[in-house]
């Protein structure tokens, strides 16, 4: 994922081009971190303060450059309006949100709000159009049944969705198409390059893409 939105950023924008860079549910921080170390100016939101606190320590261990681009808050992420103006931003970051809010149409809308003309919306969201894939790979067939039954916000109503709020989709990924029934913890395997090889190609060729565990969509500010 981190690939193809660096694709993304490096097609859109100037090369050297310092961005401002929202990401809304940094989590533990690693994409923002990422980011700020290439050069950008991130500001992270999340509400759960374990996350905050692992965010922080990574950052404390940064160069003082990098400290000074990246900032913190706490706070949900349906609250971007209250902490920030419409457009402040080139690219916002909504990753493994939506999926755990009721109103994902909502938040996508107050989202998009926080982009510049022209900026990039990323937002990684669980596949709903093939949610029997991972328990029918691992045999369980209770959850797969269960899943063909399961109401779709998929890649289809996604787009609607952008169309709707102003950042129509520009592109879009599979991610975990061949991975997705790893352990957590599993370790790293030998040939680490080559699963990224292999993952980085099905993710933007067709059928693989259209049933990965995750998508990828790239909308952009009109």
């Amino acid at each position: 994922m981190a690939r193809q939105l660096e694709e993304q950023i490096v097609g859109r924008f100037p090369v050297g081009r310092r961005l401002r860079v929202l990401d809304v549910g940094m989590g533990r921080g690693a994409q923002a971190l990422r980011l700020a170390r290439a050069g950008h100016h991130v500001t992270g939101v999340e509400q759960d303060a374990a996350m905050i606190a692992t965010a922080r320590e990574a950052l404390a261990g940064q160069p003082e450059g990098i400290r000074e681009r990246m900032r913190i808050i706490e706070g949900q992420a349906g609250d971007t309006g209250v902490h920030f103006l419409p457009g402040s931003f080139d690219v916002v970051l909504c990753h493994g949100v939506l999926m755990d809010v009721e109103e994902p149409d909502a938040l996508l809308a107050g989202v998009a709000r926080m982009l510049a003309h022209g900026g990039l919306l990323s937002l990684l969201v669980r596949n709903d159009d093939a949610p029997a894939m991972r328990p029918g790979l691992s045999g369980d067939w209770a959850g797969a049944l269960a899943g063909f039954r399961t109401a779709a916000y998929g890649l289809k109503r996604l787009t609607s969705t952008l169309a709707g709020i102003g950042a129509p989709l520009h592109t879009w990924y599979g991610v975990r198409v061949f991975t997705d029934t790893a352990a957590d913890d599993a370790p790293l395997p030998h040939d680490l390059d080559a699963l990224l090889a292999v993952e980085e190609r099905a993710g933007r060729t067709d059928p693989y893409r259209g049933v990965a565990a995750l998508l990828h969509l790239c909308g952009v500010r009109g």
